[in-house]
């Protein structure tokens, strides 16, 4: 399998008044395609920071990200909006969902600006609540959804432009544990399509669910583990 993310002695550091705050600090990383990953560690850790530089959300202040072979290095703003675009989706615990919209409108947001007719962009919306077993709730706005639903209308968000990385920061965080486990049956069935699935959580058994962990503290990684086969 080919390495779809590299992160190369990245760090990211920050200053508060005169203090530097080291969130990630010199980290390297390297997920092969199809991988299903879990980055785990306490609040504070630095495993957002590190979610953050590998959806190029933000960039490291020392070191390169490598996403699918291209360096992230000399990227303008331009640039890392496309690669984001094309290449990852993201999911997060507060679902993220534009309340005045319905869940086919949420999905369609991604495609806006792709250039892809409006009848094509609602048709892939569509197909994407479908996938996630929401084709009766299209119209639905967020506040008519349950948790599980609005989480499932997310991660249709997340795959209508078919990316092959799919980032989910603390998914299941704001679900009960019934429907954390539907949620997280839905990111297997991803996995098994071929998807690059990173799964960044504090949660130690929801952690090792995964086909790989990687444990930060302090903003340095600090242990692997791998607890399946794939």
């Amino acid at each position: 399998m080919k390495t779809i993310i590299k992160v190369d002695h990245a760090s990211r550091f920050y200053t508060v008044g005169d203090i530097t705050v080291k969130a990630l600090n010199d980290v390297s990383l390297e997920i092969k395609e199809g991988e299903f990953t879990s980055i785990m560690g306490p609040s504070g850790s630095g495993k957002s920071t590190m979610m953050n530089l590998i959806g190029c959300l933000d960039s490291p202040s020392d070191g390169n990200i490598y996403i699918d072979g291209q360096s992230t290095f000399n990227m303008d703003e331009t640039e890392l909006a496309d690669l984001r675009n094309k290449k990852v989706g993201f999911i997060f615990q507060q679902f993220n969902l534009l309340s005045k919209l319905s869940a086919l409108e949420n999905v369609t947001t991604p495609l806006l600006y792709s250039g892809i007719k409006k009848k094509k962009r609602e048709e892939m919306a569509i197909a994407a609540l479908q996938k996630v077993g929401l084709g009766d709730r299209m119209y639905h706005r967020p506040n008519e959804m349950s948790g599980g639903q609005k989480q499932r209308v997310a991660v249709a968000r997340a795959i209508v432009t078919n990316p092959s990385i799919i980032l989910a920061d603390e998914p299941t965080g704001a679900l009960d544990s019934k429907t954390g486990k539907q949620i997280m049956d839905l990111f297997w069935g991803l996995h098994n399509e071929g998807r690059t699935i990173i799964f960044v959580t504090h949660d130690k058994a929801l952690g090792e669910q995964c086909l790989r962990q990687v444990h930060i503290k302090d903003g340095k990684m600090v242990e692997e583990g791998v607890t399946h086969d794939n």
